[in-house]
């Protein structure tokens, strides 16, 4: 059966610098191990599947995989899901202004800004302190010492997050580690004046060899929850990830008076045609 297909690129107004995504417009009637097939061949860090939701107060279901898993929640394939919903008219914006997507982690708003499509950030499922054996075998993957890793939190939101604070944003762009066990975030402030607030850096294992992530909104809400929970970020502000990819991934950061914090960037459509699934 031939089904309405788009890649996506996320975080990024200009195409091929941000984080693509593979979006199949109608994934009725396939099964786990189809869509998990798929996902395996496309070789994206995600790939996703829009269903009929099972709840009125969704417009959609989406189910997110990448190549080995599926996941709860993840972020640019959020943006770049309801960016191709929306695209090839499957749906209408409400008269709210507000999608919201269903996923296995729960329902996610996501709404159209002056940056982009922006998603609402998602409780996350583990935080606090790291342990010290963890933080030691984190540092020496990473490839630095134990000291030099200012802060660290548990960032778990769907993929499984722990992030690091370094001293600055030329630390994390220096970072090249071979082997990791630990889905690793990586930030650390830019100087004053700055275009971005801080650079980061997002690393998860591929049976151990460390791959990175180009532009990352999961591990960038979480961050943003814990970064500003603690009073060392102030929404709006900008991130930059994937500039030792060679990217220009931007994650536009804001939050309600209600507290809820928003992740946004530009999303723009590489590719669009079919495929035979």
């Amino acid at each position: 059966m031939r089904r309405t297909f788009m890649q996506v690129d996320v975080f990024t107004t200009e195409p091929y610098r941000g984080n693509p995504v593979a979006v199949v417009l109608d994934g009725t009637g396939l099964s786990t191990e189809d869509m998990q097939a798929f996902a395996r061949w496309t070789n994206l860090s995600e790939t996703t599947f829009v269903l009929p939701p099972s709840t009125p107060q969704a417009d959609y279901a989406v189910r997110i995989f990448t190549p080995v898993q599926e996941l709860p929640f993840a972020g640019h394939p959020t943006l770049g899901t309801c960016h191709a919903w929306l695209a090839a008219g499957a749906g209408s914006p409400p008269t709210n202004g507000i999608v919201v997507q269903e996923c296995l982690a729960g329902l996610v708003p996501v709404r159209s800004t002056l940056d982009g499509l922006a998603f609402a950030a998602p409780p996350q499922l583990r935080s606090g302190p790291v342990d010290s054996a963890d933080l030691t075998r984190i540092a020496r993957e990473l490839g630095v010492k134990k000291g030099d890793i200012l802060s660290s939190q548990w960032v778990d939101n769907g993929p499984g997050w722990v992030a690091v604070e370094l001293a600055d944003a030329e630390a994390v762009l220096a970072l090249a580690p071979r082997t990791i066990s630990f889905d690793i975030g990586v930030v650390a402030f830019h100087p004053e004046g700055s275009e971005t607030l801080y650079e980061v850096r997002a690393f998860f294992p591929k049976d151990r060899v460390a791959v990175e992530d180009p532009v990352t909104g999961s591990l960038n809400a979480s961050l943003a929850q814990w970064l500003i929970g603690e009073g060392r970020a102030k929404a709006p502000y900008i991130a930059s990830q994937g500039t030792a990819l060679g990217r220009l991934g931007r994650a536009v950061i804001t939050q309600d008076d209600d507290g809820t914090i928003w992740v946004g960037g530009g999303t723009v459509t590489c590719i669009s045609g079919s495929v035979e699934l």
